[in-house]
């Protein structure tokens, strides 16, 4: 069997194994992780554990990049930029969009429910530091928060999760009337307005929801503009950031209230240049 370091064609022929698996796994048909190992090790030369173990890297890469991965081969990580890259190519050749057809698909059978929200992610929840710095670099070198910003189709998608959400959680509040004036702001008067949904809570009061959406765990990082920021700071009462994660298996959601710098790191990474 092979030692030594993988060559861009070896990881390239994994991560189009892994990928290949992973969306059976997203489109619920069944696939053999045996039959793929095999194929592999035919192919590389490499054995059956350092596959196994190659998945779960991959597993790693994806979670730094926002996006989900195999719930089998649990994330692994210590791995080499290498593999980062043959995973961004794979990316790219999808047009840097996760089963795009999952997000663009909003003709659901039955409107969908509220959405639990948990809480924000916390100091004590931390992932260990070696892990954190990894996939935080991985992030910064692809810009994780940029793709999902230009992934319109999956932002359409989560705000209209959102929408459902609102209303779902008004009619089991006993507040139909409220549920029927929700509107999807962004849809309805374009982007612009520092939120996309308008809601309420039960009692009546407003509320203003920017919907942030993305594929991978609850700490990918995301864009804000500073019009949302400004929005935002004006009306700290009914304005909130709700959080969607998981999205292509299974939402789930936490809300950040003003001010988000108590919650967030907030990083300029762009700026307005006037003359003098």
């Amino acid at each position: 069997m092979r030692g030594g370091d993988w060559s861009d064609l070896e990881n390239d022929a994994c991560v189009a194994g892994y990928f290949a698996m992973l969306s059976d796994e997203l489109a619920g048909r069944k696939y053999n992780k045996a039959a793929h190992n095999r194929a592999l090790q035919e192919l590389t030369g490499r054995s059956k554990g350092s596959i196994e173990f190659k998945h779960q890297n991959i597993s790693a890469v994806l979670k730094g990049l926002g996006e989900t991965w195999i719930v089998g081969y649990k994330p692994a990580f210590n791995f080499q930029m290498s593999l980062v890259d043959a995973v961004a190519r794979h990316l790219h050749q999808r047009g840097d969009c996760f089963f795009p057809e999952r997000h663009q698909d909003s003709g659901v059978s039955e409107t969908p429910g509220a959405i639990w929200i948990g809480t924000p992610p916390t100091l004590q929840n931390t992932p260990p530091p070696d892990e954190l710095k990894q996939m935080q670099a991985v992030a910064r070198k692809f810009d994780v928060a940029g793709r999902d910003e230009r992934n319109r189709a999956l932002g359409r998608a989560g705000e209209e999760r959102v929408l459902y959400h609102e209303r779902a959680m008004l009619v089991g509040a006993g507040r139909t009337d409220l549920a029927q004036q929700v509107r999807w702001v962004s849809q309805e008067d374009g982007d612009g307005a520092g939120y996309d949904i308008s809601s309420f809570t039960p009692e009546g009061h407003s509320r203003l929801i920017e919907v942030k959406t993305t594929n991978g765990w609850e700490r990918t990082p995301f864009h804000i503009t500073r019009n949302e920021l400004n929005v935002a700071e004006e009306n700290s009462d009914s304005w909130a950031l709700l959080r969607l994660w998981n999205f292509s298996r299974a939402p789930k959601a936490f809300e950040l209230r003003v001010p988000l710098d108590a919650h967030v790191e907030l990083t300029a990474t762009n700026f307005q240049a006037r003359f003098h």
